[in-house]
């Protein structure tokens, strides 16, 4: 699963008042854009960001919007929110499963908060984070009244337990979020979220238990609260620091497929040039099929037949490359990150020597991480049982989790 991440930057904050963009603006000794962004680049369920920015930013961007690991793209914004963002998501790579929003005057998303938002959109088509209203909620007279010299009344008092305060991120398929897009480019009235266009365009929306550290920065007022929690960050970081690293979570994963005449022979996302190919109900990827089960393993979430079993037709002849970044969002969603992974393949031939750094490349980008975490090397059976035989081919990898909290 491909996630594209949309930061909504395009905002002149008429709110915060002053001259100078809030979305610039230092809290806790970094900028409050610079904080909402890396969020996501660091996330390793998040393949691309892209950041919608006022004109004289897309021009001259800050230097940490210049540089990336990750694809980073930026995009101009438009006259309203869903403009802005209807331009971001045409500039997303076609092949995103999941699109995530998030709006850069909310400087705190936690990992954990992403990826079960991720994971929630795509199993539901729509998703978004929201916290309980914890106070009584009055419905009020409208603002004519005021304006004519009334005071405002309570009209009635709505059921505390259903009333839920929108956060970002907000998550969508990318179909919904299309779907969503369209119809707010011809609806007059401004959305202040995508989930408002997607329940206009007749889509269910799941709610996701928010973060109340998840904050909006919209006025100075705010910027008080704002420096309290990136202080009580800076202080945990440092605690974190004195005290000895932490080790993480190991997991093991092994994949054996017949050899067979008339399929291709696919490691790593990569095609690799043979006579015969893997056997399998997916691409029967061995790379990916064992890297998948050491990460769901390590994680304690069974294994790769759990989740995707061959008796499925949604992944016959899937990606394998698509599983795993499946498998990751999973893992994600438990609050773990992926350090490093290791594979060995066993195979007679051909070689895949000259093959292995595709193979990394595009088995880092289906995880998140940098190629440099990505290690794959093959070997043979010196002749000994099937697989020395060359009736088939084995991988087996090893994978470090650790804490993403």
């Amino acid at each position: 699963m491909q996630v594209t991440a949309i930061i909504a930057a395009g905002g002149r904050g008429q709110r915060f008042g002053g001259g100078q963009l809030k979305q610039l603006l230092a809290v806790g000794g970094r900028p409050i854009l610079e904080r909402s962004v890396s969020a996501f680049l660091a996330h390793p369920a998040v393949y691309e960001v892209i950041v919608a920015l006022p004109a004289s930013l897309v021009e001259n961007p800050p230097d940490y919007l210049r540089q990336s690991a990750k694809p980073i793209r930026l995009v101009g914004g438009g006259a309203r929110r869903q403009d802005s963002v209807a331009n971001a998501f045409g500039a997303s790579a076609a092949a995103s499963d999941v699109i995530v929003i998030h709006d850069a005057a909310r400087p705190f998303p936690s990992a954990d908060l992403i990826a079960r938002t991720i994971a929630a959109a795509a199993e539901s088509g729509a998703a978004l984070a929201a916290v309980a209203s914890r106070d009584t909620v009055k419905r009020a007279s409208d603002a004519t009244a005021v304006a004519s010299g009334f005071s405002r009344t309570v009209l009635e008092t709505l059921p505390r337990e259903t009333i839920y305060l929108a956060q970002t991120p907000q998550a969508f398929r990318r179909d919904v979020l299309r779907s969503a897009l369209a119809f707010g480019k011809h609806d007059k009235a401004d959305a202040t979220d995508e989930a408002a266009l997607a329940e206009r365009a007749g889509h269910r929306v799941q709610l996701v238990d928010g973060e109340a550290t998840n904050i909006k920065i919209t006025t100075p007022d705010d910027l008080i609260l704002a420096e309290a929690i990136a202080e009580a960050g800076n202080t945990t970081i440092a605690r974190a620091g004195s005290k000895p690293a932490r080790t993480g979570r190991a997991g093991t994963g092994y994949d054996l497929h017949r050899l067979v005449e008339g399929r291709p022979l696919i490691l790593g996302g990569v095609t690799i040039p043979s006579a015969r190919g893997a056997l399998g109900h997916s691409d029967a990827d061995v790379v990916c099929h064992a890297v998948t089960d050491a990460l769901l393993g390590a994680a304690g979430l069974g294994d790769i037949g759990r989740h995707f079993p061959d008796s499925d037709p949604r992944w016959k002849g899937a990606s394998s490359l698509d599983l795993l970044s499946r498998a990751v969002a999973l893992v994600a969603a438990e609050g773990l990150e992926v350090g490093n992974v290791d594979v060995t393949v066993v195979l007679e031939s051909p070689k895949i020597k000259d093959h292995v750094d595709a193979m990394r490349a595009a088995v880092a980008r289906a995880i998140g991480i940098d190629a440099a975490r990505v290690s794959i090397k093959g070997k043979t059976n010196e002749g000994v049982d099937a697989v020395g035989r060359g009736e088939a081919i084995a991988a087996h990898a090893i994978a470090l989790l650790r804490s993403s909290r």
